[in-house]
């Protein structure tokens, strides 16, 4: 359980107090000192030990868990965030990726089909609307918790042999393809943030009202062919995308 023991406020100072509180406490979260999914002590602990007034740490903490640094859950009181993954915007699969940074991804396949192809996925895939396309949708953990929904269309004939669920759910749709002697040279990738569906509130176990990042890529090999188009959604309190910028 993280308490605040042994910290001092300075009373004198012109920086509110719940100000103080709160930095306290991310300074604690930040350097690993509480780890994610610690449980705080409850707000009529906190303010005694700190001899500060409930509204003043009630403030303190509505000012974390606006940052994503604390999380209140019913029955559970206030716990310490999982930490928010950040990916570099760069063509690779998010398994991949999380398997780089040391997290540990998992994979529910909530839907694989061959079919036929409508006319606004043909369109993104260079193909003809009502040629064979396979349609996956998945949801992609990162250490357990519910990060992001895939939903992605590779055209049949990108593929030399089937795709097996099982596949799907220990590795990467990237690298799958890549075992077939498909190779990837470039995307189209288009970032933008919406107010989570209901089916992915449901999915992220998280509220109605959450904020979802979304992202399109279509991905081409050396000689411009769609390999694929994918649809992804992330719950925005777990992940986030990382950009470097360069003057030309």
């Amino acid at each position: 359980m993280a308490t605040l023991d042994g910290q001092q406020l300075d009373r004198d100072s012109p920086v509110p107090l719940w100000f103080q509180i709160a930095e306290l406490l991310r300074k604690s979260i930040e350097s690993g000192e509480v780890e994610a999914g610690d449980r705080l002590d409850n707000e009529i602990e906190l303010s005694e030990k700190l001899g500060v007034s409930r509204p003043t740490m009630r403030q303190a903490i509505q000012a974390l868990v606006q940052k994503d640094l604390l999380v209140r859950r019913r029955g559970v009181g206030t716990v310490v965030a999982n930490r928010r993954i950040k990916r570099p915007v760069a063509l690779t699969s998010l398994h991949d990726d999380l398997t780089a940074t040391g997290r540990k991804p998992s994979t529910k396949v909530l839907a694989m089909e061959e079919v036929p192809s409508e006319p606004e996925v043909a369109r993104e895939l260079g193909i003809e609307p009502g040629d064979p396309v396979l349609r996956l949708q998945r949801l992609r953990l990162a250490d357990g918790l519910p990060l992001a929904i895939m939903d992605n269309t590779v055209p049949v004939k990108v593929l030399s042999s089937a795709l097996l669920v099982d596949d799907l759910e220990r590795a990467g749709l990237y690298e799958l393809l890549r075992a077939q002697g498909v190779r990837f040279h470039s995307a189209h990738e288009t970032i933008a943030a919406r107010t989570a569906t209901a089916r992915e509130a449901r999915l992220f176990e998280a509220s109605r009202n959450a904020t979802v990042l979304t992202m399109a890529r279509t991905a081409y090999d050396p000689a411009g062919t769609v390999i694929e188009f994918g649809q992804h959604s992330y719950l925005a309190s777990r992940y986030s995308f990382e950009i470097n910028l360069y003057l030309k």
